[in-house]
């Protein structure tokens, strides 16, 4: 089987999505955002998290030119196959399974979150992260928007952030909204959005606004297919199918995590001062609590 037909397929998807049905764009954009589960699940199980019938899994395989769905999917199977390393059975997670039913539900939930946090740091290009973190250096500011659930990836990115990039700002500050605060931005400015489906109407707006006013973007999403509106510079794709209703944040804090250690490397001396005058200040104001000694 030729190697490249996966890729080949994705990119057909996504040029191919403006022109689909609601339904076969969902599916289509499941398949681009999750190829590793859509080439190892059954189609029952693609189709249960597209939230669409099997019957419209077998027209977005003939809208591509495939015989059936299996000739879709081929490629994406053989793709793990040829580049999955075997996996472990975890003694402490068979446990769990022992242990009832809740044992289970957490059981299964644990082996979710590994594989989310796997998926998505595969899919970081060391180019691409690399290329979000001299943006952010280089930046005059850099603004850093979220709502919602997301704002809790955010708001611990800019609070650790913040010591190894200065020019970090967590918008919207107060009672504005994002666009508010972009109102002075500029070309040599940055802008960092988080958002995943169902995608926020107001980060969507501030994304297009800030792109308008030429400001270079960097998205932490599930997918790079958004908004026909705006392109982002930098897209970091993070995997969020949980064994829940919510979705599920660790792989995205996993590449806020990587993010940061390439902040504070490139960042270096100047970088390093400033985080250990942070932990100097706090140690002087008694932020942290000790333990009272019993005499």
């Amino acid at each position: 089987m030729d190697p490249t037909l996966k890729t080949k397929t994705i990119s057909a998807l996504k040029q191919e999505i403006p022109h689909l049905s609601p339904r076969l764009k969902t599916v289509a954009k499941y398949i681009v955002d999750n190829p590793s589960d859509f080439g190892l699940d059954p189609i029952r199980e693609t189709a249960r998290k597209c939230g669409v019938s099997t019957y419209t899994l077998v027209r977005m395989a003939e809208r591509m030119g495939f015989a059936g769905y299996d000739e879709l999917r081929e490629p994406f199977r053989h793709a793990l196959v040829s580049s999955t390393e075997l996996v472990q059975r975890l003694d402490w997670v068979d446990n769990l399974r022992d242990d009832g039913r809740l044992g289970q539900v957490q059981a299964e939930a644990s082996v979710n979150t590994m594989a989310i946090v796997r998926r998505s740091l595969e899919r970081q290009s060391p180019k691409v992260m690399e290329q979000a973190a001299n943006l952010l250096l280089n930046a005059d500011n850099v603004y850093l928007t979220a709502v919602r659930a997301s704002y809790a990836l955010a708001y611990y990115f800019h609070y650790v952030g913040r010591m190894a990039l200065p020019s970090l700002q967590l918008i919207p500050r107060h009672m504005n909204s994002a666009i508010d605060e972009l109102n002075h931005a500029g070309p040599g400015d940055v802008m960092i959005a988080i958002t995943f489906t169902p995608y926020s109407r107001e980060t969507i707006e501030a994304c297009k606004f800030a792109k308008n006013k030429g400001v270079k973007l960097i998205m932490l999403s599930d997918s790079d297919v958004i908004s026909s509106d705006f392109t982002a510079d930098v897209t970091l794709v993070a995997s969020l199918i949980s064994t829940h209703h919510f979705g599920c944040y660790t792989g995205a804090m996993a590449i806020l995590e990587n993010l940061l250690a390439l902040l504070v490397d490139l960042g270096g001396d100047a970088a390093r001062q400033r985080i250990k005058s942070y932990e100097d200040l706090r140690k002087d104001n008694n932020a942290y609590w000790i333990a009272q000694k019993k005499h």
